[in-house]
């Protein structure tokens, strides 16, 4: 059920910590950020090497908050057609089926929580689009509620942060709901093995980051997700659920 949350945004922001070149393909390791284990391995913990916060700035956002939920591991992708606002493009299912894996992730552009992790969010799709990973974003937020969500809007966002991946609008929101979407941000991770359909791997966090406590954006849990998928390993199937802002649905008529 969602609920109004009172959101705490620092003046300083939360970032992607980057590591060295070696550190990325030590062996055992996260390839797009380290979990603890290897940290204490090798001598480095980032949260001692940053640099010394800025007195933070307190915002009060009023936001539905609303965890994704309610849809099952192995549950198929679903077909979809639809337009990408800032090249005019259709995009398909089908143009991800070469790819190992697809990542489908549900954002817009006002929401807090999107907001929260947009620059991580192009930072960890560039390293694994790299790597063979498929990304498509979707936002299915009404304009007519939401204006700033709309296709104008989304051209503009994505031209602005530079997606590497087609951003696309679902002004009828059948989309959404054939996938099961509920919140922004929301994350669908798909297996693809050989001629099958893409099927539920992980349908959880981008981490334990929110705007409101100060724990730092690192992509750890979405990340090594997509590294067992990529490396042929079972994902784990206890995931801890995406939370954010409800999607803006359409006003009953």
């Amino acid at each position: 059920m969602a609920s109004v949350a009172n959101v705490t945004v620092s003046s300083t922001g939360a970032r992607l910590l980057s590591l060295p070149r070696t550190l990325a393909s030590s062996k055992g390791c996260c390839s797009f950020i380290s979990s603890s284990k290897c940290y204490s391995k090798l001598g480095f913990n980032p949260l001692q090497h940053r640099s010394r916060a800025l007195p933070s700035r307190k915002l009060l956002i009023r936001a539905a908050r609303t965890e994704s939920k309610g849809v099952s591991l192995g549950f198929r992708a679903p077909e979809f057609e639809l337009p990408e606002p800032l090249t005019g493009k259709v995009w398909k299912l089908e143009d991800f089926e070469s790819h190992p894996a697809l990542l489908v992730m549900f954002i817009c552009n006002h929401c807090p929580f999107v907001k929260h992790l947009k620059k991580d969010i192009v930072k960890l799709s560039n390293f694994y689009m790299k790597k063979g990973l498929a990304v498509v974003a979707i936002s299915s937020n009404a304009a007519t509620t939401h204006p700033q969500d709309g296709p104008v809007f989304m051209a503009e966002e994505a031209k602005i942060f530079n997606y590497p991946f087609p951003y696309l609008y679902d002004e009828s929101q059948n989309v959404a709901r054939d996938f099961g979407a509920v919140c922004t941000p929301e994350f669908f991770l798909y297996r693809k093995d050989g001629r099958r359909p893409f099927e539920l791997v992980y349908h959880g966090q981008f981490d334990d980051s929110r705007p409101s406590n100060n724990v730092p954006v690192t992509g750890r849990d979405l990340s090594l997700a997509i590294d067992s998928v990529l490396s042929g390993q079972p994902v784990p199937s206890i995931q801890k659920p995406s939370v954010g802002c409800s999607i803006k649905w359409h006003p009953k008529t």
